[in-house]
């Protein structure tokens, strides 16, 4: 995988896990944007609209990006560089949110030192997908009796 398109990949994911409680926090925002910074994508034609914040970025988005990402070869390094980032984001701000939470556990299933990750990748970001939608769906559409 070429450097800027995993780099690319990275900052997607990371904005998207960013909006994953439905509201970028200040903190969250100069995160990213030092992030895009620092891999020099902050004026990237796909990334710049994200990082406007015009649209919000949905959970099933981030989750999609997260099985794009993992689905190609990647390496322990690549991994560990998306743990980080997206650690850093969510601890940004002094407060994890639950679903911040399930997405890092979500990612950390998928670590390739653990010899069944590359069996089951598909597999366990597809459950917490559709987990996370059944639960969205569910809370959504109670009905009340």
């Amino acid at each position: 995988m070429g450097e800027t398109r995993k780099m690319k990949q990275i900052l997607k994911i990371i904005i998207a896990a960013a909006w994953i409680d439905g509201v970028i926090q200040p903190e969250e925002r100069a995160y990213l944007r030092r992030v895009a910074q620092d891999f020099q994508l902050a004026n990237d034609p796909e990334i710049k609209p994200l990082l406007s914040e015009l649209k919000p970025v949905q959970a099933v988005e981030c989750y999609q990006w997260l099985e794009e990402y993992f689905g190609e070869n990647h390496s322990a390094e690549d991994y560990q560089q998306l743990l980080e980032k997206i650690s850093a984001l969510v601890y940004s701000d002094g407060y994890v949110d639950v679903r911040e939470a399930k997405l890092v556990e979500a990612i950390q299933s998928c670590d390739p030192a653990n010899p069944d990750c590359k069996n089951s990748t598909w597999d366990r970001i597809l459950r917490k997908i559709q987990n996370y939608i059944k639960q969205r769906l569910s809370s959504r559409f109670k009905v009340f009796i």
